[in-house]
């Protein structure tokens, strides 16, 4: 489970080695390298990934033995690798004194399908030489880069070890290997969790009340070799590269923890004091309120109990924030609740009911939308839910109006020239600041068009890079990351981009969409998609030969946190909110649907082609 679950108290249970506890128990002692003697020639069997379990436990590695033989100081040397000793330590003893000081484990983790095989080269096996030779081989499916950001990848993964015998101790070592850490898909989820670290918005404006808008930005730090020191040290190292052009943080350049701090841990009334160098000993009040905001943030999406952060530079306290202060600090989107579900009825109409309440009764939105003077295909409420955007039942016409009593729809803001409804205009979508995203989707000008404000000329934005028809858009609540379903040759897939904002004429913005980047790698068909926290969606898709499925992913493309959701058939709609303790509902051939507690679907009375929440 990833970050979004744990800070709202879910239980996460990783697995554990259980095929190498119960081999390796037979000799007495819970390890990580092979009890019986290897060969030294031939093929070494695959470090296979171990499946994930329902028991925590920790695993160690040991060291090599006297005399081991090459193929048993690769087995030893990979499977110390997803162990949880924290500078790996014990695997560097199985390299050359050279070798191990210029190996650098954090430059990157590889993930591989499966545990990497390995495949002798015969070459090397000379009798009595003292060089041996290995490949690595494997099929690739992500790697971590130092930043500790996740990107997936493909393709075949294909490294040499070479091992050479000391000279003086006659003992095999590893002097050449492949750069960072290697594993298994299986032994990366039982070493690796993901958490969100926070920085705040820099190419938007404040809200109402003058808070910055904190942004998530997902990394994967060692889950047991501890954790909370670990989301410290990456806050203040700063952004990750895709984030960096459209955030800021508020710790001075240069700040860092002081020499000798190895560990934080919080007080047994939750609060976690954090020392920080001299760079920050002369910050005001309200940009410490802001950093300790960003920590506390990051590490509630790592310990969910924590309740306040200090933050100190010397003996003097910089200054503390609890959580119910921070909220007066920075917005975020998970923090704010929607007041409704929102969704379009049997007669095309808007209709909503109670958020959260468990009250399921329905009433017709005030205004024009929900009236009917305006049969609707596809409707988008505003976060204040003062405003919604509604697109004709023809697809064609895109009108804007009020949420209060006595409104009326008015001229279109915005007209498509395609020749059918699905050429038409996609279903618009609000930012936190009020204004409006929508996909024309005509042939002749396929475009990505903002409404400041929701009205005024619609203003055209970039899509560098963009390969594809877009069947889909909907803006994050912090305004900075934007999630487009794109076609293309019958494939459906979801991406997140930035949304960066240049400075035009002077008078308008220059808005792009940059580096659109895979959240579904795996699925062949994306039909529906909503943020569903602030650094994951719910989306509906399948993988190729496969059958539908409701699943949560992350915006930066890494397996679902939680698995699978319970099935639904012929799904039109989801509805998620960035607050995850809000239920899911979606739409399908069934009607209108909820998910109270993850028990399971329930079909509620109502007729229901599309549902959502504000934004």
């Amino acid at each position: 489970m990833g970050a979004e679950g744990r800070e709202r108290g879910a239980r996460r249970t990783p697995g554990r080695a259980v095929g190498r506890v119960v081999a390796y128990a037979a000799c007495g002692a819970l390890l990580l390298t092979g009890c019986a003697s290897m060969p030294d020639n031939g093929d070494l069997r695959d470090v296979e990934s171990t499946p994930r379990q329902d028991t925590q436990v920790r695993v160690f590695a040991m060291p090599p033995r006297d005399d081991a033989p090459p193929a048993e100081i690769v087995q030893g040397f990979l499977e110390a690798l997803t162990s949880d000793d924290p500078g790996y330590s014990t695997a560097r003893q199985y390299l050359t004194d050279r070798a191990a000081r210029r190996w650098e484990p954090e430059r990157s983790t590889t993930v591989l399908a499966d545990g990497p095989a390995t495949e002798a080269d015969p070459a090397s096996s000379r009798e009595g030489g003292d060089d041996f030779s290995f490949v690595l081989t494997g099929t690739r499916v992500a790697t971590v880069d130092a930043q500790q950001s996740y990107a997936p990848a493909s393709g075949g993964y294909d490294q040499p070890v070479h091992l050479t015998r000391d000279k003086k101790t006659r003992q095999w070592r590893i002097d050449a290997l492949p750069t960072g850490v290697v594993m298994g898909k299986s032994d990366f989820q039982r070493n690796y969790v993901s958490v969100n670290k926070y920085y705040f918005a820099s190419n938007t404006k404040a809200d109402a009340a003058g808070r910055p808008t904190a942004v998530a930005d997902p990394v994967y730090v060692r889950e047991r070799v501890d954790p909370m020191t670990q989301m410290v040290r990456s806050v203040l190292t700063g952004p990750t590269s895709w984030l960096r052009p459209v955030v800021r943080s508020s710790f001075p350049t240069g700040a860092a923890l002081p020499q000798g701090v190895t560990s934080l841990t919080p007080d047994d009334q939750n609060k976690l004091t954090v020392p920080l160098n001299d760079k920050a000993a002369h910050i005001g009040q309200g940009k410490c309120d802001e950093m300790a905001a960003q920590l506390l943030f990051s590490l509630k999406s790592l310990n969910p109990t924590l309740d306040e952060v200090a933050l100190r530079a010397g003996r003097t306290q910089l200054c503390s924030l609890s959580e119910e202060r921070a909220a007066t600090v920075a917005s975020r989107g998970s923090q704010n609740s929607p007041g409704y579900l929102y969704f379009i009825d049997g007669q095309h109409r808007l209709a909503r009911m109670a958020s959260g309440s468990g009250d399921t009764k329905a009433d017709p939105v005030p205004g024009p939308f929900g009236d009917g003077a305006k049969a609707l295909r596809s409707v988008a409420v505003a976060h204040d839910e003062h405003s919604a955007a509604g697109v004709a039942l023809d697809g064609k016409t895109l009108y804007v109006t009020s949420t209060l009593s006595g409104s009326s729809v008015g001229d279109p803001v915005l007209e498509s020239k395609g020749k059918t409804e699905t050429d038409r205009l996609t279903t618009p979508s609000w930012d936190a600041h009020g204004n409006l995203w929508v996909a024309d989707r005509d042939p002749a000008g396929p475009r990505l068009l903002l409404l400041e404000k929701g009205g005024g000329e619609p203003l055209r934005v970039l899509t560098p890079g963009l390969d594809g028809r877009i069947n889909a858009v909907r803006v994050a609540a912090d305004g900075v990351r934007i999630a487009l379903v794109v076609d293309k040759g019958g494939k459906q897939t979801l991406l997140i981009g930035r949304i960066e904002r240049g400075v035009g004429d002077g008078t308008r913005p220059a808005m792009s969409v940059q580096e659109l980047r895979s959240a579904t790698p795996e699925l062949e068909k994306v039909t529906a998609m909503s943020w569903a926290g602030d650094s994951r969606l719910v989306v509906v898709g399948r993988e190729a030969g496969g059958v539908e499925q409701v699943q949560y992913v992350s915006c930066d493309g890494s397996f679902p946190e939680a698995g699978t959701l319970p099935g639904l058939a012929e799904v039109t709609s989801i509805a998620a909110s960035e607050d995850s303790d809000i239920p899911l509902f979606a739409t399908s051939k069934e009607g209108l649907l909820w998910l109270p507690g993850g028990s399971g679907w329930r079909t509620l009375k109502e007729i229901a082609s599309v549902a959502f929440y504000p934004g």
